[in-house]
């Protein structure tokens, strides 16, 4: 995997340019299994198993993907105990509570236009 390196300049921080290092960030952590783990991982720690019972749907394969994707970003801490069988969990970053203050943003911002959107939809497809 090739990762664009940040050289401090504005361009890596536009996420209007394809090659920015911002866009590559953003791509990686604006997507809705990013955004359901870090909103299940909330201030608590949870394991493996717990965060796939948190979130429906969500496949192993997935889970573990975005778990590296956001450990990989430094928003999420894997910690693995020395037990048998290992023991893993997953907690949030400084910068992971960051980013779960967006989450929970448009969080609540879905929870407000739903029935806008769902209004939308129907005048939409009608």
């Amino acid at each position: 995997m090739v990762t664009k390196q940040f050289n401090g300049s504005p361009e890596d921080a536009d996420l209007r340019r394809a090659d920015s290092l911002a866009r590559e960030i953003f791509s990686d952590v604006a997507n809705k299994w990013a955004f359901l783990i870090i909103e299940a991982l909330g201030e608590r720690t949870l394991r493996f198993t717990e965060l796939r019972d948190e979130i429906e749907d969500i496949s192993h394969k997935m889970l573990t993907q975005n778990l590296r994707m956001l450990e990989r970003n430094g928003l999420v801490e894997r910690r693995v105990h020395p037990t048998v069988p290992p023991r893993v969990e997953y907690t949030l970053t400084e910068s992971g509570q960051g980013l779960r203050a967006t989450v929970d943003a448009m969080c609540g911002w879905t929870q407000q236009y739903l029935s806008h959107i769902e209004a939308a939809r129907r005048r939409f497809d009608a």
